[in-house]
């Protein structure tokens, strides 16, 4: 069975998309077979692994709809396949948009994204979802179908406000919708190690949540915001840059974290 992965925060900016095109290429790179859904209306995710929302036929919209299978909307990227690091796509563009108006009257309407993962569960090691930055019908039907959350967070004050939030939204989704839902781990990114606050703030982090917080560290790094102009994960556009490099070793973190579980 495919172990589902929501990347979330509440907080918008702290590189969600960048970590999971990323992820999604690291696993893919070691040998892990992989579903990447964009939920966000931006479409950032399904632009960053080298599919270009405007011409997609099927998104992620149809399938919340239920007028196309999740088998029938994955798209594969050619620019992947070629660099080893080929991850299947369910893609999204502004259409998202509206589906937050028309799931409001749909009866199950937190669970369809459940409903619709349970035809291709045995086909994936992990699917991986990037979640919008608000806890929106959207972000709510990546959580009722994951086994657990990413949280990538910058070593910044406002952003431990931020997880606090996010803490408790998981809580309340646990309680009520799945109960198999918990953080899995937060991961540093946009890490600058010459900064004394987010030296402070990521020694903090592991105070509070131990083993929670992943060893691998996302240094901040141009490569990596580089890369979506070109069209694809950092770890495919320079994969001897220090961002790729820190996100095959997170790929590897997850591999093993995900054994022990």
């Amino acid at each position: 069975m495919a172990k589902i992965f929501c990347i979330a925060n509440q907080k918008g900016g702290v590189g969600k998309t960048t970590t999971t095109v990323n992820l999604a290429a690291g696993l893919a790179k070691v040998g892990q077979r992989v579903l990447m859904i964009d939920l966000d209306p931006q479409g950032n995710a399904t632009m960053g692994s080298g599919v270009d929302k405007r011409k997609l036929e099927l998104t992620i919209y149809d399938v919340l709809l239920e007028s196309a299978t999740v088998a029938e909307a994955i798209v594969k990227s050619e620019k992947l396949i070629a660099a080893g690091c080929g991850y299947d796509i369910l893609g999204a563009n502004r259409e998202l948009a509206g589906a937050e108006v028309e799931l409001v009257d749909v009866e199950r309407r937190e669970k369809r994204l459940k409903l619709a993962l349970a035809e291709v569960d045995g086909a994936y090691d992990f699917i991986l979802i990037d979640c919008p930055p608000s806890l929106s019908m959207l972000t709510l039907n990546g959580l009722c179908c994951a086994n657990g959350v990413i949280v990538p967070m910058q070593c910044e004050y406002f952003a431990l406000e931020g997880l606090t939030d996010l803490v408790n939204t998981i809580k309340q989704v646990h309680a009520n919708l799945n109960k198999d839902l918990a953080i899995i781990g937060l991961l540093r990114v946009m890490f600058d190690p010459r900064i004394t606050l987010q030296q402070q703030v990521s020694e903090q982090l592991k105070t509070h949540f131990g083993g929670k917080v992943f060893d691998t560290v996302i240094p901040r790094n141009v490569r990596l915001a580089e890369a979506p102009s070109y069209g694809v994960p950092g770890v495919v556009f320079d994969p001897s840059s220090k961002g790729a490099q820190a996100f095959i070793a997170f790929a590897q973190e997850m591999v093993e974290r995900i054994e022990k579980m």
